[in-house]
C-alpha cells in the first residue's frame, strides 16, 4: 500500500465508516479499516457492509481490514506495527444515547480511552490530519436553534454526549501540545441505505412493515436535522482534504490551535411527524402510532448551523428527506426481502 495515499478508518464496518471507506476507494485511495465488530447491533449487518467493500475493491487490494478493539492500547500498537498511513478518520465509538444509560463502561472504554489511544497514535505517527466523530448531542438541551459551533456545550444530558464533548477537549489539548491537525465533526442524525438498526428511521420502517405500532417520543413534539449519508460523506472528504493550519488564527469552534470543530447536518430541522408521513408514503404503509413521553437523555430538537463548514470547505447538502427516505426504504426492502 502507498502510505501517502492510505487512510486509517476506525469503525470501518459501521454505517458512516463503511460508506467513507467506499468513497475513499473510489478516489483511488487505500484504506486500513479497524472495527471490533461488537454486537451492539447485529454483526451480520457489519459483515455485509465489509463484504460490499471487498466486492468493490476486487483484486485491487485497496482495503485491509483488521478486527480489533482500539480501546486496547497494546492491541492497537501490535495490530498497526509496520502498517503505514498518512491520515486518520476516527469514526469508531460506542454509539447511541439511550444505551449509555444501561452500559456506561462501554462508553468510557471506547469513547474516552479509545479516543486518547487514537490521539496518541496520531502523535506517534505524525499524521497529516485526523478527522474524528463528535456528535450533535454535545449541545444537550440547548434551546437556541440552530445549534452553532460557538454555542456553549457545558451541559450534556447523556453520558454519550459527555464522552463526545470530552473527546473534543482532549483533542484541543493534543492540538495545543503536539500541533497535530485535528478536525471534529458534530454529526446530526445520519440516515440512508446500510444505516443503523438502533436509529428511529430503521425502527419505524421495521415496525411499519411488520404491522406493529411505532413508539413516538415527547408525543411527537420532536425535531431532527436528518442528514443523508451521501451528503455526510461529501463533507467528511472535504474536511479530510483540508487540515486546519497551525497559524494561530481562530478556527471554527474557537480554537487558535490546528483544531477545527464543525456541525455537519442538513441545515433543516424536520418535524418528526413529517418524517413519519414521508416514511408512510415510501413504505406504502400507514403507521400505527404509540405516543410516548420524552425519554431520559433525549432532546426535543436538533438543528445544525452549517455556515462554518460551508464557508471553509464548501459543504452543501443537497438531499431533502423527500428524496433520501425513499432511497433508504428501497434499500431496506431489498436487504430484508420485504
Amino acid at each position: 500500500m502507498n502510505h501517502s495515499n492510505t487512510v486509517l478508518v476506525t469503525g470501518a464496518a459501521g454505517f458512516i465508516g463503511a460508506a467513507l471507506t467506499q468513497a475513499l476507494m473510489r478516489r483511488g485511495q487505500h484504506v486500513v479499516g479497524i472495527d471490533n465488530l461488537n454486537d451492539y447491533y447485529p454483526v451480520s449487518l457489519k459483515r455485509a457492509r465489509l463484504a460490499r467493500i471487498a466486492e468493490q475493491q476486487g483484486e485491487a487490494g485497496q482495503f485491509r481490514f483488521i478486527e480489533m478493539d482500539f480501546s486496547d492500547q497494546a492491541a492497537l500498537d501490535n495490530a498497526l506495527s509496520g502498517v503505514e498511513f498518512s491520515a486518520i478518520v476516527h469514526l469508531g465509538a460506542q454509539a447511541g444515547v439511550r444505551y449509555s444509560l444501561e452500559n456506561p463502561q462501554a462508553y468510557v472504554a471506547s469513547n474516552l480511552a479509545g479516543h486518547v489511544n487514537m490521539l496518541e497514535l496520531a502523535r506517534a505517527r505524525q499524521v497529516a490530519h485526523m478527522v474524528y466523530a463528535s456528535s450533535s448531542s454535545v449541545y444537550g438541551g440547548n434551546a437556541k436553534l440552530p445549534f452553532a459551533v460557538d454555542d456553549r456545550v457545558d451541559h450534556p444530558v447523556s453520558l454519550y454526549a459527555a464522552t463526545k464533548r470530552a473527546d473534543e477537549l482532549m483533542s484541543e489539548t493534543y492540538a495545543h501540545l503536539f500541533r497535530i491537525p485535528l478536525t471534529g465533526l458534530r454529526f446530526f442524525t445520519v440516515y440512508g441505505p446500510w444505516g443503523r438498526p438502533d436509529m428511529a428511521m430503521w425502527k419505524f420502517a421495521e415496525r411499519m412493515f411488520s404491522g406493529r405500532p411505532i413508539d413516538v417520543y415527547n408525543h411527537g413534539e420532536m425535531r431532527r436535522d436528518f442528514t443523508y449519508i451521501d451528503d455526510i460523506i461529501a463533507g467528511v472528504l472535504a474536511c479530510l482534504d483540508r487540515p486546519p493550519t497551525d497559524d494561530h488564527a481562530p478556527k471554527a469552534g474557537g480554537s487558535t490551535k490546528p483544531h477545527a470543530l464543525y456541525n455537519i447536518g442538513n441545515h433543516k430541522s424536520e418535524q418528526l411527524m413529517r418524517l413519519i408521513e414521508v416514511l408512510e408514503d415510501a413504505c406504502g404503509v400507514k403507521a400505527n402510532i404509540n405516543m410516548m413521553p420524552m425519554q431520559p437523555g433525549d432532546v426535543p430538537a436538533t438543528y445544525a448551523d452549517i455556515a462554518a463548514l460551508t464557508q471553509d470547505v464548501g459543504y452543501a447538502p443537497t438531499t431533502p428527506i423527500e428524496t433520501g427516505v425513499p432511497h433508504f426504504v428501497d434499500w431496506f426492502r431489498k436487504y430484508h426481502g420485504v
